[in-house]
C-alpha cells in the first residue's frame, strides 16, 4: 500500500462578511502555483498534476474547492440562499485563500471559469501574482443553452450538467478519465453549476479590462483545447490578441477540461506554460 503525495487541509476565511470553510489540497516543493477548478466541479480535476513527480519537483501546487463545491461547505444559512457566483465574490475568494495560505505572488492557473477569473485578477490585482495560465478562457461567451435546466424540480441537475460537459470533452480522451470527469459534475450540489454559469455567461466586465493587463510585469499564457465548443480556439485567440504581450497555444486532441479528461496529453502543454512563467520572471 502507498499513499499519494497529495495532502488535504481545511482553512477558514471570510468572504463578503461570511465565514467559509475551504478545502485545500497541496503537493510538491518550489514555486507556488494556485490552481482553480471549472464551474460545477472541484479540485479533483487537478489530481493528476498534483501527483506528477516531474511537475512537483520544482513547483508546490495548491488546489482548492470553491465554497459550495466539493469538500468546501456552503456558508451557514445557505438553505435560504440562491447561489449565484459573482466576479467580486470570486476575486475575493481567490485572494483570501492565497493570503490564508501565505503564498508570495504565486502563479495562478485556472480553467474555464477559473481561467476567466485569472484574467480578471491579471487586470485588477496583477501584482498579487507572478504569472497567469488561463486555460479554456476567453473574454466572454453568452450561453448557447438555458442555464436554468441545471436546477429544476423536474430534471436531475448533476446529470444535466454532465450531459453538457460530455459535449465539450475531446473524443481522444481516455474512457476512464472521461467518466471520472463527468462524475464530478454528477455529484455537484443542487444549483451550484447553474450559479457558476451565471457568472460565466452573464458577466461581460472582463472585455473592457483586458487592456489593463500588464504582461511586462506578470506574463499571461492562454491554453485552449481544439475540441472545446464552449471556449473555442477562436475565442481564446481573440482574447489573447486583446492583451498586449499575451501568448496562446491551441492544444490538439483536448477539450474544455484538459487536466482532467486527458492528463497525459495536457501535461506537455502545461509544463510549457509553467516554463514560460519562469522565463518571464527572469527576463
Amino acid at each position: 500500500m502507498s499513499f499519494e503525495p497529495i495532502t488535504g487541509r481545511y482553512l477558514t476565511v471570510t468572504i463578503q462578511g461570511r465565514r467559509q470553510r475551504i478545502h485545500v489540497e497541496m503537493a510538491g516543493e518550489g514555486t507556488p502555483v494556485l490552481c482553480l477548478h471549472t464551474a460545477g466541479a472541484d479540485t479533483r480535476q487537478w489530481r493528476h498534476v498534483l501527483n506528477d513527480a516531474g511537475l512537483t519537483k520544482d513547483h508546490r501546487f495548491y488546489a482548492f474547492d470553491m465554497p459550495w463545491h466539493g469538500k468546501s461547505l456552503p456558508p451557514e444559512g445557505f438553505q435560504t440562499d440562491e447561489y449565484l457566483l459573482t466576479t467580486e465574490a470570486y476575486i475575493e475568494t481567490v485572494l483570501a485563500v492565497s493570503r490564508a495560505l501565505g503564498l508570495d505572488r504565486p502563479i495562478l492557473a485556472g480553467c474555464s471559469m477559473g481561467g476567466r477569473i485569472a484574467l480578471q485578477l491579471a487586470a485588477l490585482h496583477g501584482d498579487a501574482f507572478s504569472g497567469f495560465i488561463a486555460i479554456e478562457a476567453s473574454d466572454f461567451q453568452p450561453a448557447w443553452y438555458d442555464i436554468d435546466w441545471f436546477h429544476r424540480p423536474d430534471a436531475h441537475g448533476g446529470e444535466m450538467g454532465a450531459a453538457l460537459v460530455s459535449a465539450n470533452i475531446s473524443p481522444h480522451a481516455p474512457e476512464a478519465e472521461r467518466w471520472n470527469t463527468l462524475w464530478m459534475f454528477m455529484q455537484s450540489g443542487p444549483g451550484v453549476f447553474r450559479g457558476d454559469l451565471s457568472f460565466y455567461t452573464r458577466d461581460d466586465s472582463l472585455i473592457g479590462r483586458l487592456s489593463r493587463i500588464d504582461t511586462t510585469r506578470t506574463p499571461v499564457h492562454l491554453l485552449v483545447g481544439a475540441y472545446d465548443l464552449t471556449c473555442t480556439p477562436e475565442d481564446a485567440r481573440r482574447t489573447a490578441a486583446a492583451i498586449p504581450g499575451a501568448t496562446c497555444t491551441v492544444m490538439e486532441e483536448l477539450g474544455h477540461f484538459p487536466m482532467s479528461e486527458h492528463p497525459a496529453a495536457f501535461r506537455p502543454f502545461f509544463a510549457d506554460a509553467l516554463a514560460r512563467m519562469k522565463v518571464a520572471a527572469h527576463v
